[in-house]
């Protein structure tokens, strides 16, 4: 489980840059930290309610991290740091890796670093993991925006499967009600292309959807997949 400290209610004003965010808490306008580097266009827009966690860090020029927004009635963590902790500390009750003894993350394997590496008594993993922030009508998508760093994980998974490994892509969906996963087609052909090819070649494909707090995530259930 991802938790947060101090959590403070805003309204979200503008985002100058990647890693910016004016925020308005009790009336005052804030300079933020956004714990996210994607696009996010459909989630921070002006007005949006915004949970953020204080820093304990007196010298940053920042005091708050941005960390969940609502999206309507949908409350979405968007703390692009969250999916893998999150999955390390649930990967146990996912029913394929329910007999793992040991968990290493940051893995290196050919020229990328792999999320998690894990072994159970007779079987070794590999589990890329990505965040998914993106939505809608229900449908939980990846990419918000091209990823070429998305791709090559996905190439190098394959090659483990060449080489004997267990590999998975496991899509941490950082919401909760998604009825479906897909792989988002109009912002990333090539990547939804390269995932079936992957899962053509073996790797397995697997989303779970979160249990989402203004100030805690923790994965929950599994999401059916749409390739």
């Amino acid at each position: 489980m991802r938790l947060y400290d101090k959590v403070a209610e805003g309204r979200f004003v503008s985002r100058p840059n990647r890693f910016v965010a004016y925020v308005e808490i009790d009336g005052v306008v804030s300079k933020c930290h956004v714990k996210n580097t994607g696009r996010c266009k459909e989630l921070l827009v002006p007005g949006a309610t915004v949970f953020l966690s204080k820093s304990d860090n007196p010298a940053r020029s920042t005091r708050y991290d941005v960390v969940a927004v609502m999206k309507g009635d949908l409350l979405i963590n968007m703390d692009s740091q969250a999916p893998n902790p999150v999955a390390v500390e649930g990967l146990r009750r996912i029913p394929q890796f329910r007999d793992v003894t040991e968990i290493r993350q940051e893995f290196v394997y050919g020229d990328s670093r792999i999320d998690i590496m894990a072994t159970s008594h007779n079987e070794r993993f590999l589990i890329e993991v990505k965040g998914v922030t993106l939505e809608h009508d229900g449908v939980a998508r990846f990419p918000d925006a091209p990823t070429e760093r998305g791709r090559k994980h996905l190439r190098e998974l394959m090659h483990a499967v060449e080489d004997g490994w267990q590999a998975y892509v496991l899509f941490v969906v950082q919401m909760e009600g998604m009825k479906v996963f897909e792989p988002n087609e109009a912002t990333d052909p090539e990547f939804a292309s390269v995932l079936r090819e992957a899962y053509r070649a073996g790797v397995g494909v697997l989303a779970h959807g979160c249990k989402v707090t203004k100030d805690s995530m923790a994965l929950d259930h599994e999401i059916p997949i749409r390739l």
